[in-house]
């Protein structure tokens, strides 16, 4: 930092305000130092930045190893999101979210001092680890258990679920099936009181749940049984991969979409507007989620306290070719 200092002609102190930003800098003045910092190839220290003010510069995250594309698209904008507030991201992988793998990562990620912790809690099982943590650590869910006195971000499924049953009610559907993810996860659950809370508002009748996972092979099989089922004109399902595999059994079985079955999905995965059709789908703001999660690590960090906190973040429909009045209308 001398270094730079001294070829731009400035004061140490000078150098270390266009680091952090400060505003009551000359913009000629954090032109030079910026310069200076391009032509020394200078790199700021973290290490020795975290033992002067006390405060790492990097959040740990404890996630699932998975491919799912929620969850992964959730970690890459927490990362983006950090970046863009001068922090780095530790990522702890896990394969099962329970209590023993949980633990084991943040330990890994106090050892190492990071700033706080952000979990990725979508499944029942890590509910009671979260609980078991220490309480003097900045911490934050996403997307985590809603019973839990603890801060979280999480979207709103049940609103984004309420939104696409709407949209299958409002097109003239006498009511709308639904093919659910797995049980133990909040996703789902919040997925299936989305939906039902719709039909019961509109006073139609609920059909029974139709169980899966996440995966377009248990939509295929889903969609098997609903193509043989004159009287389903409407189908919503707890993800677009999910609706992937219905296509294709209603395809296989001569069920046009949409003009015999409109099909609604949930994440917006970036292939859905090249199904054929192109589907309609419910689309979370990972983005939102990221920001607001880190902010509220950010407050605990700053103010050296936790809370109860929660923020909830509302997804939006987008409407595609994949919905239709039913063949009777």
């Amino acid at each position: 930092m001398t270094d730079v200092a001294r070829l731009a002609g400035v004061s140490h102190q000078t150098v270390s305000r266009v680091l952090n930003g400060h505003p009551n800098v000359r913009e000629q003045t954090r032109l030079r130092v910026q310069a200076a910092i391009a032509e020394l190839g200078y790199r700021p220290n973290r290490a020795a930045r975290a033992l002067v003010t006390g405060r790492s510069q990097v959040i740990g995250v404890v996630a699932q190893n998975t491919t799912l594309y929620g969850p992964a698209s959730l970690l890459a904008a927490l990362e983006q999101t950090a970046a863009e507030s001068g922090f780095a991201v530790s990522v702890g992988s896990v394969r099962d979210l329970d209590h023993r793998s949980i633990s084991a990562v943040v330990e890994r990620h106090l050892a190492h001092r990071v700033a706080g912790i952000v979990v990725i809690a979508p499944v029942e099982s890590a509910g009671e680890a979260l609980e078991r943590l220490p309480n003097d650590v900045p911490l934050v869910t996403v997307d985590g258990d809603p019973r839990r006195p603890m801060p979280l971000v999480t979207v709103d499924q049940a609103a984004g679920a309420r939104a696409a049953t709407q949209h299958l009610l409002d097109a003239g559907h006498r009511t709308v099936w639904h093919v659910s993810g797995p049980s133990d996860w909040f996703d789902s659950a919040g997925r299936i009181e989305g939906w039902r809370a719709a039909l019961l508002a509109a006073g139609v009748e609920v059909p029974p749940l139709v169980p899966a996972d996440w995966s377009a092979a248990a939509g295929y099989r889903c969609g098997q049984m609903l193509a043989r089922m004159p009287d389903v004109t409407a189908v919503f399902t707890a993800n677009d991969h999910l609706a992937l595999g219905v296509l294709r059994a209603l395809h296989e079985h001569g069920r046009r979409v949409p003009d015999d079955i409109s099909v609604v999905g949930f994440d917006d995965v970036p292939e859905a507007a090249y199904f054929i059709p192109p589907l309609t789908t419910v689309r979370p703001d990972f983005v939102a989620v990221a920001r607001a999660s880190l902010e509220m690590l950010l407050a605990q960090i700053e103010t050296d306290s936790g809370g109860a906190l929660r923020e909830t973040i509302a997804p939006s429909l987008v409407s595609r070719q994949s919905v239709a009045p039913p063949p009777h209308r």
